[in-house]
């Protein structure tokens, strides 16, 4: 009888564990070798791997094709490699890919569960469309003149040290004034975080950032692996502290709005403004290609926007301002400290602009400012804060043949697509020496030679980063600030060549940011 049960037991195990591993190859999709049980996660799961090298990786498992498959732990996932399928897929049938990938259920934890990134369908329409106003021209000069007087103060701060050359971890700064900024401009809460090294605001950003952390890694694969249990037992991504602050900050946020009425344009107010008076896109600012399909229907719509919608949309937003613009600064210091002929260039150009504007930036000036523009894309060329994005097919659809090797794909309802951002960022084929840093590819000349849908640091098509304009916005006046003022050079601690830490979900430095800020004298 002992032969029956484990003759049952070797069949039960290859069905569970064994046959999802061939997915793509029944549909005669090519795939890499995935391990057992992890799928093309092992590496990451095991920390012999950073997240972007694994994108990296099934990337190039299979080149010169269109797409090809691999495995999140079980998950079979289309890997979209071919930038006029993207194209396709993230645009031109974008109803048929409206949403991501929502592994955490919206109830069990209402920091990311209900947040504009996790939504799908008629209420992520309702709420990017709520969103929206936050990101118009208008609102985006109050956030300059905001990060304006953040950046001078974060000089004024390091003028009290009168050491010709300050050695700094600079992540940690930028993300102590990103943390005072988003905590502004989201909440309306004002911190100093450079002085005020332990405010409870950026102790709790810090905290629900830690993706290096086990126990952080722990819960965000749990909820990958067995979603339904983590639910079960009532385990959040974000731990309870960082649950009760936020929740805490908002709820006296919303009271202060209500009870004093008065009109502060932070992203509360918006949301409220919504749920108050239904939707209405801004007739003052021109809707963008990717936006018309969002909000052509929604004109006077009411909208039920709860309290915990609004938590959890500003919790987001805080998180990306965070640490998304924080790594875009620091990654983008660290080549400007390599490469001291690039850091020259536009140095000079700093100086010109500041002297054009009587020591004073203007937000128009730095919208002109065309050679800075040029390094912070092809900063994000080659670190792009998001490394893949993703899509949920929501309707039947069929990836038609194109050459003789390979077979139509018809998708079904819940399967999984991933744009491999950093496998297309650094594909020689579109971008020659890809680990070069070189800020001309985005120059007037060459920006046209970039092929359409090989650069997506923000994604692409009605679902791309709403705060893409902000976080760039934030990066550039940040780094005038510190470009006018001192020169960034390597220390004994920099790491080069940079090394991505295998230790972390997020991209990030293996041994951290350190980096000398040497005093500038302009004449």
């Amino acid at each position: 009888m002992w032969w029956l049960l484990v003759t049952v037991a070797v069949a039960l195990g290859y069905w569970l564990l064994i046959r999802p591993h061939r997915y793509w190859l029944r549909k005669g999709v090519k795939q890499g070798n995935p391990g057992f049980i992890f799928g093309d996660n092992w590496g990451t799961v095991l920390r012999k791997q950073s997240f972007a090298d694994m994108v990296a990786m099934v990337y190039n498992v299979s080149p010169n094709t269109r797409y090809s498959g691999f495995y999140q732990f079980l998950l079979p996932t289309l890997l979209v490699k071919d930038p006029d399928l993207i194209k396709q897929i993230t645009v031109k049938d974008f109803d048929h890919f409206v949403d991501h990938r929502s592994f955490i259920p919206g109830d069990s934890d209402p920091l990311w569960g209900r947040n504009l990134f996790a939504l799908n369908g008629k209420k992520w329409r309702e709420m990017r469309t709520a969103v929206s106003p936050a990101f118009t021209t208008t609102k985006m000069k109050h956030m300059f003149t905001l990060i304006s007087q953040s950046g001078e103060h974060f000089i004024k701060y390091l003028s009290k040290n009168d050491e010709n050359l300050i050695t700094v971890e600079i992540k940690d700064i930028f993300t102590r004034i990103t943390n005072d900024v988003i905590a502004n401009t989201v909440f309306g809460v004002e911190c100093d975080s450079l002085e005020d090294r332990t405010n409870e605001f950026y102790m709790m950003g810090k905290e629900a950032t830690n993706f290096s952390s086990f126990w952080m890694a722990l819960r965000f694969f749990g909820y990958i692996c067995v979603p339904k249990l983590f639910k079960f037992l009532q385990i959040t991504l974000f731990p309870k502290q960082v649950l009760d602050f936020f929740t805490n900050v908002v709820k006296n946020s919303i009271q202060s709005h209500n009870k004093h009425d008065f009109v502060r344009p932070d992203m509360i107010h918006f949301l409220l403004q919504a749920r108050k008076n239904g939707l209405k896109q801004d007739e003052t600012e021109p809707l963008q290609d990717t936006e018309f399909e969002i909000n052509k229907n929604s004109e006077n719509t009411k909208v039920d926007i709860t309290d915990e919608d609004i938590l959890s949309q500003a919790f987001i937003f805080f998180f990306a301002g965070f640490d998304g613009v924080a790594s875009l600064m620091s990654f983008m210091s660290h080549e400007l400290a390599v490469n001291p002929d690039i850091q020259t260039k536009l140095i000079q150009e700093v100086d010109a602009n500041l002297e054009a504007c009587k020591d004073k930036l203007t937000y128009e000036a730095l919208l002109g400012m065309k050679y800075l523009d040029m390094v912070v894309s092809e900063t994000l060329r080659k670190w792009p804060n998001s490394v893949a994005m993703d899509r949920i097919c929501t309707k039947p659809y069929t990836i038609e043949a194109k050459y003789p090797d390979e077979k139509s794909v018809h998708l079904k309802e819940g399967d999984v697509i991933s744009v491999p951002v950093f496998g297309l960022h650094r594909d020689p084929e579109y971008y020659p020496e890809p680990e070069r840093f070189d800020p001309e590819r985005f120059s007037d000349e060459n920006k046209d030679n970039i092929k359409p849908y090989t650069y997506l640091p923000f994604g692409s098509g009605p679902r791309n980063c709403i705060g893409s304009r902000l976080a760039l916005l934030e990066a550039k006046t940040l780094m005038f600030n510190v470009l006018s003022n001192f020169e960034l050079v390597p220390v004994e601690k920099t790491q080069i060549p940079m090394v991505l830490s295998k230790k972390s979900m997020s991209m990030t430095a293996e041994k951290g940011f350190w980096l000398g800020l040497k005093r500038r004298s302009r004449a």
